[in-house]
Order: C-alpha cells, then structure tokens, then sequence
C-alpha cells in the first residue's frame, strides 16, 4: 500500500501503497508483545512502530508509516512495477501480525529483525536475506519482530519467464530464498549492507537495484512481456468489474488464448485476477488508504 500513486505491494506493516492494489491488513486488528495480547485498536494500526528519520518521507492520517515508493526507470518498466523501501523502529521483542496481499511476485530485500511467514508450503522463517514472494490468492500470514529495513520491486506479469525462466505459477503463495532459483542473492545483500546506514537514502537503493536489473535483462536478453498481458493488466487496475469475455472482444484476441497467456504470465485464470484486483480495491476503501475520489465506485464493486 505505498504513499504515492504507483502501482501495487505492501511489506512487513508498513504502509507502501496508499493508492490501491496490495494490500497488507490486519483483519482482527490484533497486535501482539512480549507475548501479551495487546488492546484491539483499529485495524492495521500499531503504534510501537515508527519510521526511521529521513527515510520515509510521511505517514498516513492515523500516524502509520509509510513507505517511499517510486515506478523504474523507463528502460526498466517492461519487466518492473515499482520500488520501496521502508525502515521502521521497533522495541526489540514487539513482534507486529500482519500479512502479504500482492498481485504480483515481489523481490524483497530483508535487513535486521526476524520474520516468519506461513506460505503454501509451510512456514518460512528468516532475517536478513533475498526472498521471492509470489503473487497472493489469499492473504499471507506474516510476523516481524524487531526493527527491519525492507526494499525490493515488484515484477510485472511476464517478468519471472523473461528474468529468471521460473513460471510464476509456482511461486503462488509461496517465499523463496533467491538461490532456490538459480538466482545469486549476494549483490541483493551487499545493497542492503550499504542501506543499513542511516545517511543511506533510498533513492540510492532504488539506482543500486536499477544497475543489477539492467545487469540481469542483459544477461538473459530479456524480451518485454507480452502486450497482451500489459493490457490486461491495465485493466485489471483500471476496471476490475470488466468481463473477461468483453476484454478479449475489445482487444481483438480469441478469449481461450487470453487465458491461456493470462495463466502463464500472472499465475491464475483471468476471472481469478480480476476477483483479487475487486478484493484489493475495497480492502484499500476498508483500510482507510483509497483514493477518496474513487471511494464509492470501490464501494459500489
């Protein structure tokens, strides 16, 4: 759930897009330390957690980080969603219940603190590291304890074949140390290294990371995705209430080719996408962080 109008994805409790899409809730409001139960305040707030001085550029109405966010570079955007990066505050043993929702696989950069997440393959636990999140179905259980510097991209339907030859589908639900996919997590690591400074800005995260993905798209000769699967997640963003059927009249396409590209390049059906992008625009509306100019339409789907 980022601060500014991008894309899509939300990490570890920490707000990274206001504007819709991702969304990381906490559906009971239930807060946990020191192995006490913690009053239930209103959902997705924690106030044990704050930002960083001069890394997160602001918080939302009720006080909550937020992280800082930025789309790539233009000869990036092919395969590329967005950037963030937050780091957070936090008593050593409070440990924060949240979750993952994302419509896309993420690269997440993990620096400082624990954290424990129960994906489709059982729980995963870890601290610093590289990990492959994978597109959600349902809402991922995840838990932090400490204070964490987290950073990473999201990657666009398409974008794990042309980057990494891995089908997104087996990544649904799940969280993968980078090397269990043939990928070298060390560079990853040695950006985080250098972002555990303080005077570290994120901005010097987010070149570091450009430099690698250029580095990578070179390596594989990476063609874009699909046009296809561009278009139709734009229109997943832009009117998730659209027919799958009326999708491919509108564009020209044979509605079983459609979902055939679909699957492969997003991991699920095109109703299935299109199901999940309605249940991440209300639970924004829910959450308190949609635009509010778009509030009732959400509302109304």
């Amino acid at each position: 759930m980022p601060s500014e109008a991008s894309d899509k994805g939300h990490s570890f409790g920490v707000i990274e897009n206001t504007y819709v899409r991702d969304y990381n809730g906490y559906p009971g409001g239930m807060i946990t330390n020191r192995g006490r139960t913690l009053d239930r305040i209103q959902p997705a707030i924690d106030r044990f957690i704050a930002p960083v001085s001069g890394t997160t550029p602001a918080t939302t109405r009720d006080g909550q980080p937020i992280s800082y966010n930025r789309a790539p570079a233009a000869d990036l955007a092919p395969w590329i969603t967005r950037f963030y990066f937050s780091r957070v505050a936090a008593p050593a043993d409070h440990t924060l219940e949240c979750g993952l929702f994302n419509d896309t696989a993420f690269v997440r950069i993990q620096h400082g603190g624990t954290w424990r997440a129960e994906t489709a393959h059982g729980v995963v636990e870890g601290a610093s590291g590289t990990m492959v999140f994978g597109p959600h179905s349902k809402r991922m259980k995840v838990q932090v304890t400490g204070s964490v510097l987290s950073f990473g991209f999201g990657l666009r339907p398409g974008a794990c074949n042309a980057l990494a030859e891995v089908p997104v589908a087996d990544l649904v639900d799940r969280a993968i140390p980078c090397e269990d996919l043939g990928g070298k997590s060390d560079p990853w690591n040695a950006v985080a290294e250098r972002a555990s400074d303080p005077d570290f800005r994120p901005e010097d995260a987010f070149k570091a990371l450009e430099d690698l993905l250029r580095k990578q798209v070179a390596r594989c000769a990476a063609r874009p995705p699909e046009a296809m699967s561009q278009n139709f997640e734009r229109a997943a963003f832009v009117d998730p209430t659209i027919a799958v059927s009326d999708f491919a009249r509108d564009h020209g396409i044979d509605q079983r080719r459609l979902e055939r590209v679909v699957k492969r390049d997003f991991g699920f059906t095109p109703k299935a996408v299109l199901r999940r992008a309605r249940a991440l625009d209300f639970a924004s509306l829910l959450r308190g962080v949609a635009d509010e100019a778009e509030a009732e339409s959400l509302a109304l789907r």
